[in-house]
């Protein structure tokens, strides 16, 4: 037996190395074994990984460890989603090139991963800003624009004036640029989009074929997604009121049920209608000016204070002749939903009620709650959005919604305006198409050429791939592309005249919405894919990510899955089987005297009974420990992973970020807890130790019969080996780990017992040893070689087959039933599972609970029902 400790900091770069140099975890192609893809989010090449990272790729790696274990050709690659933004403002910054910092962040980046021991396929490495990528990418995308499902149009964009880039909706924060921090525009550009919409309802559909996906992943999809049904109602404009003589108005409305409390008629600053008007009216344009400086984010537009112009245009109501509604040009309505007009009932649309509240509108309700007096109810700063009867509504009064809904649309359908339906039933989406153009050098190249005599012209496939130019200056603001001095400027292919290259680039979302499929074989230098490869190893078995990409990335990766479909390149629909979302790593905060944050390796935690305080440990002075939070740079309480490492090794870090919570929750950073799993890894060493000692007397052949201690031991190693396996089964990682800590101590308890172990006892004790260390060599690898060599196995742990469950000893001897006197319980009695009815009464006439109930009577019945209860009637 070894006194010595185990020796992380030693033994994990050792056995990185053995992994390394004999490719264990390289997967290859032909194998013919079931596979399985295991992936995680890819990471932004930073320069630094965070403990965020630690856990992610941990959750993923015991995964990937014990799939292989289970025999299957495991594909577990890595690589960097490298292209975008932040590089072009470290070049400013740091006068670096964007490519030198990439690459130089990537280098830095992956050394640091590999000293986590994650049994990645390195092989299969690349960086979407590698041309050897986005070649491909760029016959992606001419293959989508020759199928329709690429094209330019014009759009409404948010505009960064200072990174003078388009914005995402989501980089828009508070109406202002995510990075820049600068008010963000609303311009009208000509963009490339990709035709996201025209799988607006299959994407939806498909959803419910997910069922590995977590709940709230889809109905976050769902929502963004946003099937509705409703009608297409034509409203009537007095001319006379109109700038052009305009002589309707078309709206699109989910609560035709309403109309009769409809008080206004409000369109989008961007509506044909708001133009014409501004026209005549420069008090209404400035107002349309201001509102284009809110962006097109909807929740920026859903938490602005409610803003209108009345235009003096008046609408007629389309059940009433004589009832007309003012137009108002509104900063809440949005051009690209709809038709970018709507009707404002505002005793049931609280958006509504908060504008006309503003400008004295008024309300009328419509629909009254079930039991509530309609003559009395009413509505003031709250609107109602319930169910219920409708009132106020004359032929609707006493309908339910749904019936008026129906009603409401059969009237309109018949109903003429100019010889054409009034009314018309239409399905909506939320979901607009996906604009990919972005104004900045660092990306993609769009792979098009503009000639002024053969317009649009795709750039020759064997001219693949438009490479970005290395000699680029940022001395300018804007798009690096359209100041270098020869790159953009070249041949048209079709006429051999004077052109001009594409300038934009590709949304990084774009990288990132197929290199799933690229990683099958990255080595192909014709295909994006391999079609025999990727359709064999596809979809990905288990994903993992953040929830921040529950929406846009996985949208638009299962969108490109079927554009790859479309254009021959793959064969299924749907990229990711199976997806989770990981919480995050939280930490207490600390503020020091002098009201500034201190980082945690500047404090010192001092715990007495249930009381904890800290000090700094430069001064001596007290902290205030604060709230736990997500780690930021701000509140400076970050934990450095490379720390942590380099102090209790990958292993204890590994075993910690699987042991606190489970998965899915956040997970508590904290010192204790740390130092609590290193304690446990030298635990472990030691058992394996102690049980090494013991199995090298045991007999080299399996025992005939096993006596209780063995057997008791045995079925406790196998029960553990059923619940971790089932458990990983179903990532309940903290679940599994605590099942192997109980193992842990009842295989320490076993040790401790004094004498010599019988031979059946020393063998149970070494196959006990090994299923431990199979156990936790998922979670805790480089723990788990060391051990395997100390118990005298052959090879590699992280190549052995993982242990085969006897069914037997799963099957538990004894059964323990509840017992009730006069039908109210009493005990419980433990007896054998095969006991006989005479044997099982017999043991319940002997508790004490019940002699002392019956008080030395004989029960008048006792029933017995197998396996469930026993009552005893008194």
């Amino acid at each position: 037996m070894t006194n010595e400790r185990y020796n992380a900091g030693e033994t994990e770069p050792r056995w990185q190395r053995v992994w390394d140099e004999q490719a264990i975890f390289k997967t290859r192609n032909d194998d013919s074994r079931p596979k399985y893809y295991v992936l995680e989010m890819f990471p932004y090449p930073s320069g630094r990984i965070h403990i965020g990272h630690v856990r992610n790729y941990t959750l993923g790696d015991v995964i990937a460890r014990y799939r292989r274990a289970q025999g299957y050709n495991v594909l577990h690659p890595m690589g960097w989603d490298a292209f975008g933004l932040p590089a072009e403002n470290a070049a400013i910054e740091r006068k670096i090139a964007p490519k030198a910092w990439t690459y130089d962040n990537i280098a830095a980046m992956k050394k640091q991963l590999q000293t986590m021991g994650l049994s990645l396929d390195w092989s299969r490495e690349f960086a979407t800003c590698d041309p050897s990528y986005y070649k491909h990418q760029q016959k992606l995308f001419l293959d989508f624009l020759k199928a329709g499902l690429a094209e330019r149009e014009k759009r409404k964009v948010n505009w960064d004036p200072v990174d003078m880039t388009v914005l995402a909706n989501e980089q828009v924060i508070d109406g202002r640029g995510w990075r820049s921090g600068a008010p963000v525009e609303l311009r009208e550009l000509t963009q490339w989009v990709f035709k996201i919409t025209t799988y607006a309802q299959e994407l939806l559909d498909a959803l419910d074929t997910l069922d590995r996906w977590p709940d709230k992943v889809r109905t976050m999809q769902r929502n963004w997604i946003g099937r509705s049904e409703g009608l297409l109602v034509r409203f009537a404009l007095e001319t006379a009121t109109t700038p052009g003589n305009e002589a309707e108005v078309e709206v699109f409305t989910t609560r035709p049920d309403t109309l009769f409390g409809a008080k206004f008629i409000a369109v989008s600053p961007d509506h044909p209608l708001a133009g014409a008007a501004a026209e005549k009216n420069p008090a209404l344009a400035s107002f349309i000016d201001d509102c284009r400086r809110t962006g097109t984010a909807q929740a920026a537009i859903d938490t602005a204070e409610k803003q209108g112009f009345d235009t003096g245009i008046k609408a007629v109501h389309p059940l009433d002749p004589s009832w007309t509604l003012p137009v108002y040009v509104a900063n809440f309505v949005l051009m690209d939903y709809g038709t970018g007009a709507i009707f404002g009932c505002p005793a049931h649309d609280q958006r509504d009620l908060d504008f006309v509240n503003k400008y004295g509108l008024g309300n009328i309700p419509v629909v009254c709650p079930e039991g509530q007096d309609p003559t009395t109810f009413v509505i003031t700063a709250t609107a109602y959005d319930g169910d219920g009867r409708m009132i106020n509504s004359r032929f609707l009064d006493g309908k339910t919604i749904a019936e008026a809904r129906e009603e409401i649309a059969k009237r309109l359908e018949t109903a003429k305006l100019d010889n054409r339906p009034v009314g018309q039933r239409q399905v909506n989406f939320r979901l607009r198409d996906w604009g990919i153009s972005r104004q900045r050098y660092w990306g993609c190249p769009i792979p098009v050429i503009h000639c002024p005599t053969c317009d649009v012209v795709p750039v020759p496939e064997k001219d693949l791939p438009v490479v970005l130019p290395d000699d680029v200056s940022f001395d300018k603001p804007g798009n690096a592309l359209d100041h270098h001095p020869t790159w953009k400027h070249v041949t048209c292919p079709k006429c051999g005249g004077k052109a001009l290259r594409e300038t934009d680039t590709m949304d990084t979302f774009v990288d990132s919405s197929w290199y799933f499929a690229r990683f099958t074989d990255p080595w192909n230098e014709n295909a994006p894919t391999t079609r025999t490869v990727v359709d064999r190893l596809m979809p990905v078995d288990q994903y993992i990510g953040g929830v921040e990409h529950a929406i846009l990335h996985l949208l638009y990766a299962r969108f490109f899955t079927r554009a790859m479909k479309a254009t021959g390149h793959i064969v299924f629909d749907e990229p990711f089987a199976g997806q989770y979302t990981q919480g995050m790593v939280v930490h207490e905060t600390y503020k020091k005297p002098d009201g500034g944050w201190a980082s945690p390796d500047e404090v010192k935690i001092e715990i007495s009974g249930n009381d904890r305080h800290g000090t700094l440990l430069s001064t001596g002075e007290v902290v205030t420990i604060g709230s736990i939070e997500k780690m930021s740079k701000s509140k400076r309480n970050t934990v450095d992973p490379d720390d942590i490492i380099a102090t209790y090794g990958a292993d204890t870090a590994r075993w910690f970020m699987l042991s606190d919570s489970p998965p899915d929750r956040d997970v508590i950073w904290s010192e204790e807890g740390v130092k609590g799993a290193s304690r446990f890894v030298q635990r472990l060493w030691r058992l394996a130790n102690e049980s090494a000692e013991i199995a090298k007397s045991a007999p080299s052949t399996r025992p005939v019969t096993f006596g209780p201690d063995a057997l008791a031991l045995r079925k406790a190693a196998h029960g553990a080996l059923d619940k971790v396996s089932g458990g990983i089964d179903k990532m309940h990682f903290n679940v599994c780990l605590a099942n192997i800590r109980e193992f842990a101590s009842t295989l320490a308890d076993t040790l401790a017992r004094p004498g010599t172990p019988s031979p059946d006892l020393a063998w149970a004790i070494g196959e006990a040893a090994i299923i431990l260390i199979q156990l936790f060599s998922p979670m805790m690898p480089h723990l788990a070689e060391e051990c395997w060599v100390a118990l005298g196995q052959s090879g590699l742990v992280s190549e052995a087959a993982w242990p085969k469950i006897e069914p037997e000893l799963l099957v538990e001897d004894t059964i323990t039933l509840p017992v009730q006197v006069n039908g109210k319980k009493r005990a419980d009695v433990t007896v054998a599972r095969n006991a006989t009815n005479g044997e099982i009464e017999a043991a319940v006439l002997a508790l004490d609970e019940v002699k002392r109930v019956l008080d030395g009577a004989a029960p008048r019945k006792i029933i017995v029902v197998p396996q469930r209860i026993v009552n005893v009637v008194a």
